[in-house]
């Protein structure tokens, strides 16, 4: 099993996220790594939150503000740091999903365009992300990630509409930048690509089933198969002739119009060929198979039952085969965690201030790549727990933790002296931004984890000023080593 088994220092994770960034200078490539190091130990939205002094905000802006400092060199720099820890795996999940980031444009100057519905007219810039996952769902890192602005509102429809006057070439220039992300590494990795069901369509299924990568899609639609004499069949109707292969148990936590229960979840598969054709004279076909997952008996009255029609490359000869392509579509709910954690769990990128279109994509990436450091971090504590505090926090970050514990426990806790595990020093963190247990509704989340992080960083600042460590010298212990 993967693991993050060296210590990530806020300075040694931001030499290893930005310090292959290619800035023309060495000293501007010093300057991102510090930069990257502060939002590491004080994340927040706004320039003026992350750097505490004049001279740190000043070289913040300077660095922003600089034309030779471009979006894509920065994220390049963060890419490359992705791919490294990728190529220790055979296979990478790469989930996509796009978002926006609004910004404030009252005078229209910022190079924006809408997000949202047109009608509010909130301005800002659209994006796509794809990230990359361990197969044992360990958070990698960004893997591409593409900008753009909205323009007019198009007066053809979206079917009369050329792909190059559609959104949907923004999704296929992610692929295309997954896999150049990997073509010059040796042992690079198979990439296995997660689209929900904004993927279901001509362009996007063609110039997947292109890549010679696996990939799977969640149907949107009740497609038409390939005819076999006259009579023409539907996905649904052909999945509903064959037998279950299995059944499984899934925990469903409570949600929007959705109650917490133990689902069981019934299994299909089968081998079929699609009709892509937009009418009767468009002949295209693609051979894929299917995964059917959907819920049997324990829906609630007045809900819908879980439904995952999933069209994959992935063969599915057994059960255990579909239960691997369910698991991979799984992993797309990273990237919306992702979206969460960097809009509003502790990063809070759309709080920025900046003034101009590149100003804001560059500080929008750094954020970024702090949000996937949480995001690891929550994973860890949740999957491998037992694994010591010092794979993800710095000395001085577990004995700030360690002493604002002991400042603000319970009466009955006891906070030990020994290193503690990555599961024990998050739920400090997050306890520290208001965690409250139980009746918060599950495990740490990235908001409270973010939370604890600011606040954890003041105190961490100060000890490392002062040069005083207040944990055991295993704080320093390493495991392993990444590449």
């Amino acid at each position: 099993m993967g693991k993050y088994t060296e210590a990530a220092e806020a300075g040694q994770w931001a030499r290893e996220e930005f310090g292959h960034a290619e800035l023309g200078h060495w000293a501007r490539t010093t300057r991102l790594v510090s930069m990257g190091a502060a939002v590491a130990r004080n994340p927040a939205g706004k320039v003026s939150e992350v750097c505490r002094t004049d001279a740190e905000r000043q070289a913040a802006y300077d660095l922003l503000e600089d034309p030779r400092i471009t979006p894509l060199a920065i994220m390049t720099a963060v890419v490359l740091a992705c791919v490294l820890r990728a190529c220790q795996y055979p296979f990478v999940y790469v989930p996509v999903d796009g978002s926006s980031v609004n910004v404030t444009d009252r005078a229209g100057t910022k190079g924006l365009g809408s997000v949202g519905s047109r009608e509010r007219g909130a301005r800002g810039l659209k994006m796509i992300n794809a990230l990359a996952i361990s197969p044992d769902g360990v958070p990698l890192g960004l893997l591409a990630q593409v900008w753009w602005a909205r323009g007019k509102r198009r007066k053809k429809p979206h079917g009369a509409r050329k792909l190059q006057d559609k959104e949907t070439r923004h999704w296929l220039e992610a692929i295309d930048q997954t896999l150049e992300a990997v073509a010059e590494h040796a042992q690079r990795p198979l990439l296995w690509y997660q689209f929900d069901r904004e993927a279901d369509s001509q362009e996007p299924l063609v110039h997947l089933n292109a890549t010679g990568q696996l990939f799977t899609v969640r149907s949107a639609h009740d497609r038409r198969l390939k005819a076999q004499g006259y009579t023409t069949t539907h996905l649904r109707e052909r999945l509903k002739r064959n037998k279950p292969v299995g059944k499984y148990s899934l925990e469903i936590t409570a949600g929007p119009k959705r109650s917490a229960r133990t689902a069981i979840m019934v299994v299909r598969v089968a081998s079929i060929v699609l009709n892509l054709g937009k009418n009767h004279l468009d002949t295209r076909e693609m051979k894929l198979n299917v995964v059917w997952a959907t819920e049997l008996a324990t829906t609630p009255a007045g809900e819908k039952p879980l439904d995952w029609c999933l069209l994959t490359n992935f063969p599915v000869d057994t059960f255990e085969a579909a239960c691997q392509v369910i698991y991979g579509y799984s992993q797309r709910w990273r990237v919306e965690d992702f979206h969460k954690t960097w809009k509003s769990g502790g990063c809070n990128v759309e709080s920025s201030q900046l003034r101009e279109r590149d100003r804001v994509i560059k500080w929008a990436i750094i954020l970024a790549a702090n949000a996937m450091r949480i995001e690891r971090l929550k994973h860890l504590s949740r999957h491998e727990p037992d694994l010591p505090a010092s794979v993800e926090l710095t000395p001085y970050e577990i004995g700030a933790v360690i002493l604002l514990k002991r400042k603000y426990k319970k009466r009955t806790e006891q906070i030990p002296d020994t290193m503690p595990t990555i599961r024990q020093a998050t739920l400090w963190i997050a306890e520290l931004g208001g965690y409250t247990g139980k009746s918060s509704g599950g495990p740490p989340g990235a908001i409270t984890i973010g939370r604890g992080f600011e606040f954890v960083a003041g105190a961490a600042a100060m000890l490392e000023a002062l040069g005083i460590r207040r944990v055991p010298k295993t704080t320093r212990k390493r495991a392993g080593k990444t590449p």
